[in-house]
């Protein structure tokens, strides 16, 4: 690593890539990992969060605040449709999801987070040719005009995520999809979430459109790199994605909440190390340094 004066962006890391739920770790664990390896904090992800009560989410959000920790975003559900899918064709499906996302969102605002990274859609087999731009959407607007109403008991946003293709035209894979979604459904507390990875495999050498036209409305971000073929989640610098101009383009919106990288150290794991986690957090300071 070349010397450098640091970064102006407050690093976190997503909890749902970091091994500490499948290693047994708690959040003793993730707040000395934070403070030892100079991450801001965390975004929030499911099982270290379920079962918990009301006070034990306060409690936790009060520990990080303690520590110096942020908790800015949650990853809220986004597997196992179609109980998790907010654009689902059946209604009852739909009704079960939209229940289910206000459930995490009581539980996300709790521990204090303030914004949640939704997914459009968790089917990878919707296509638009085949189902239909306005069903899709007019079905996802349903649960997403109604989250939005419920979050503003908390002041809470929705950022949703770019996604990938899978086996076709999958509905927020393209930005015209987003245009849609924001002409029908816009709300001041609607932004969008850049998933650097899904972009690559999406866009290829392009990657960096999604960005562009999310711009103006992004609240959020996931940082993680691949080949451009499929989702690895690699650490950031060990891909193919454009560093370089993505922090040129990101000092020029002047963002200011934590940045999260979506993806382990690229290292020995899932137990990954004190060092691994310093070293991961010095590369994403290293690539933003490399573009100025």
């Amino acid at each position: 690593m070349s010397s450098h004066k640091g970064s102006s962006y407050r690093f976190t890391f997503a909890l749902i890539q970091s091994g500490f739920y499948e290693t047994g770790k708690d959040f003793d664990d993730v707040i000395e990992t934070c403070k030892a390896s100079g991450f801001a904090g965390v975004e929030g992800w499911l099982p270290l969060f379920e079962n918990r009560s009301e006070n034990e989410l306060v409690e936790i959000g009060e520990r990080f605040r303690k520590a110096g920790l942020v908790m800015e975003t949650f990853h809220l559900p986004h597997k196992d449709p179609p109980n998790n899918d907010i654009a689902a064709l059946y209604e009852t499906d739909r009704l079960r999801a939209e229940g289910i996302m206000k459930r995490w969102i009581d539980i996300a605002a709790a521990a204090g987070a303030t914004t949640g990274i939704l997914h459009p859609t968790t089917r990878k087999g919707y296509r638009l040719e085949v189902e239909g731009m306005d069903r899709l959407i007019s079905q996802l607007g349903k649960t997403l005009e109604a989250l939005l109403k419920y979050g503003e008991q908390y002041n809470f946003k929705i950022a949703l995520e770019n996604m990938l293709p899978s086996s076709g035209n999958r509905l927020g894979s393209s930005e015209s999809h987003f245009e849609e979604i924001l002409k029908r459904h816009d709300h001041p507390n609607l932004g969008f979430c850049l998933d650097t990875g899904h972009a690559l495999v999406s866009h290829g050498p392009k990657a960096m459109d999604m960005f562009h036209f999310m711009k103006d409305r992004l609240i959020a971000f996931h940082l993680d790199d691949n080949a451009g073929d499929r989702d690895s989640h690699l650490a950031p610098g060990h891909g193919r994605f454009p560093w370089r101009d993505f922090f040129i383009e990101l000092r020029k919106i002047d963002f200011g909440y934590t940045v999260c990288v979506e993806a382990p150290p690229f290292s020995f794991g899932p137990d990954y190390s004190i060092e691994a986690w310093s070293k991961l957090h010095e590369e994403l300071i290293e690539l933003d340094a490399s573009s100025r």
